[in-house]
């Protein structure tokens, strides 16, 4: 069976090749970044949890196991998503953010219409979310876990999980709401 060029990739990287690790960076930082940034705020934040990635990736690179095509792609992405909880975890009390933002609960609206919002503008709209917010949402979202995994994931409560979850769902929906109100106005 031949090959593939990620399969090619793994081989150099397990010999440790420098070039292989410099193709490596090249390829993926940007998508990396764009994995981080979705839990990392500050552009100095960003590239730190970025660096402990990729070292965490070369000394551990060893223990990827080749599944297919993109395997390597998703086994980096899970290494920046721990590295960038760790990092907020090390820098915020996730179970006090619910009391530091303490929104009146919001009646439950129908998810918002989000063909006129560009993607871009949605992303900003998640990384304006305050830090657990953020985090459980990213997960539950992006990463697909559980209420139970993200409790264990970010060492909180699994009912502040999903409360979080609907919290940072709801402000999403009113900042969404609130932009296209905006842009409507813009153009009457």
């Amino acid at each position: 069976m031949k090959e593939n060029k990620e399969q090619i990739l793994v081989s150099r990287l397990l010999r440790k090749e420098e070039a292989a690790w410099k193709e490596l960076f090249g390829m993926h930082s940007g998508s990396l970044t764009s994995v981080c940034s979705r839990y990392v705020i500050g552009k100095e934040d960003i590239h730190d949890v970025l660096q402990n990635s990729f070292i965490k990736m070369f000394r551990s690179i060893e223990t990827f196991e080749y599944r297919g095509d993109g395997s390597l792609k998703a086994w980096m992405a899970r290494i920046v998503v721990n590295e960038s909880l760790k990092q907020i975890k090390q820098n915020y009390d996730l179970r006090r953010l619910e009391d530091e933002f303490d929104f009146p609960d919001i009646p439950h609206e129908e998810d918002p219409d989000l063909e006129e919002v560009p993607q871009t503008v949605i992303m900003k709209m998640i990384r304006s979310l305050p830090e657990g917010y953020r985090a459980v949402f990213n997960l539950y979202v992006f990463e697909r876990k559980s209420h139970k995994e993200i409790a264990e994931l970010l060492e909180i409560a699994e009912n502040s999980s999903a409360s979080q979850f609907h919290r940072a769902k709801a402000m999403l929906a009113r900042n969404i709401k609130e932009y296209k109100k905006t842009k409507k106005a813009q153009y009457e």
